[in-house]
């Protein structure tokens, strides 16, 4: 059930996800918890195709990166999401974020789709990976 408080959240927050619809669905997954310091929480939901999970959104802060946070994170999560009965993950990233294209080649993910959108660099590339 939305809340007052959460009516003053902005609908595109992490915030508003974690206690409106995620919350709601019971599908929300949190591969670890690092605290605002270094990074966010790992967060995924059931996609249109049940078998399928969605990795939504994570992150570690620019300094703490390439410590092995980010695969911690997305190891953790690939992991609950078998044991939950996904056969396949995936995420959307961006053309102008070549970083994440690479994090997703080496983690096993297919480029499977490209979303053309506004100029090339915001073109959203869809990465799949299966189990």
């Amino acid at each position: 059930m939305v809340t007052q408080a959460d009516r003053r959240v902005p609908r595109k927050s992490l915030t508003y996800f974690l206690r409106g619809p995620l919350a709601a669905s019971g599908i929300a997954s949190i591969g670890g918890t690092l605290g605002w310091g270094i990074g966010w929480i790992q967060v995924g939901y059931q996609s249109e195709l049940p078998e399928q999970f969605y990795s939504w959104m994570g992150g570690v802060r620019l300094e703490y990166r390439r410590k092995g946070i980010a695969t911690a994170l997305a190891e953790e999560q690939e992991r609950w999401a078998k044991e939950a009965g996904f056969r396949a993950v995936f995420f959307k990233t961006r053309n102008r974020f070549p970083g994440m294209i690479q994090f997703g080649i080496k983690r096993g993910f297919k480029v499977v789709d490209l979303l053309p959108k506004g100029v090339v660099e915001d073109y959203r590339i869809v990465m799949r990976k299966e189990f």
